[in-house]
């Protein structure tokens, strides 16, 4: 974890436009870049790109085809007994180390990537009809191919966020977190400093890369078609932390 330096007074957040429709074995590097080309824009030094798991996964193959899936007789159970295709079921479970809970037509899971979400991540939107995308085998590895190519190409020092909608204990509504993060802390530190009180804080960690990822879900949407979002001017420290610092350690977790 690394602590929060000087904020600045504002930031733009502004989205990519024209992102084609991404298939397996795309360069999305190369795809950006055409995008950002043909709206005259540029990578700045210390750009923030947060880009949508969606067409990670498209781009790295992650994609079934319902079909070729056979369901175990447990898949045809569970599904049997929420109301579900079967074949969706048994993908979710190879997906998954383990059920955490099933309750409503519900699954929530822990992924083999150690998420814990609904479905393990299993996504049948904005994909053809028939098929589903499942979660990027490694999202930092993914995050991090991701701003070498930008990097290589421009000289730019950039950081990734790969983003993805996830449901949240306690409240309604989804919101963006970060599945995946490369060249910035996941986390800022506020311990031992201190507040405007001077109280010393002992217990603040912010979980900055998932308020990133929050706050490109507002340009991004479900339905805008626009999957890759730049933050700009929002002061970071370049870091070799990783999207999994995000997880909390077994150990630390009261709900599991």
């Amino acid at each position: 974890m690394e602590t929060r330096g000087n904020r600045a007074e504002s930031i733009e957040i502004f989205a990519v436009p024209s992102i084609p429709e991404v298939s397996a074995g795309a360069d999305l590097t190369a795809l950006l870049f055409r995008a950002m080309e043909q709206h005259d824009l540029e990578f700045r030094d210390g750009d923030i790109l947060v880009v949508a798991q969606k067409i990670v996964s498209k781009s790295e193959g992650r994609l079934v085809e319902l079909h070729t899936v056979e369901p175990s007789p447990f898949a045809l159970s569970v599904a049997t007994a929420n109301g579900k295709d079967p074949r969706v079921v048994e993908v979710v479970l190879r997906e998954s180390s383990r059920i955490v809970r099933m309750d409503g037509g519900v699954m929530i899971v822990e992924t083999r990537q150690g998420f814990i979400c609904a479905n393990a991540g299993v996504d049948t939107s904005n994909i053809p009809r028939g098929w589903v995308s499942l979660l990027p085998v490694d999202s930092d590895a993914s995050a991090g191919r991701l701003r070498d190519g930008v990097q290589a190409a421009t000289g730019r020092s950039v950081a990734v966020v790969i983003a993805d909608t996830f449901g949240r204990p306690w409240r309604e509504g989804l919101t963006n977190v970060a599945l995946g993060v490369a060249g910035l802390a996941p986390l800022e530190d506020y311990r031992g400093q201190t507040d405007s009180h001077g109280q010393t804080l002992s217990a603040t960690v912010v979980a900055t890369a998932d308020e990133l990822a929050a706050a490109a879900g507002l340009l991004m949407g479900k339905t805008a078609r626009q999957p890759v979002i730049v933050i700009r001017n929002y002061p970071f420290g370049e870091s070799s932390r990783k999207g999994t610092d995000l997880i909390r350690p077994r150990e630390k977790d009261l709900f599991r």
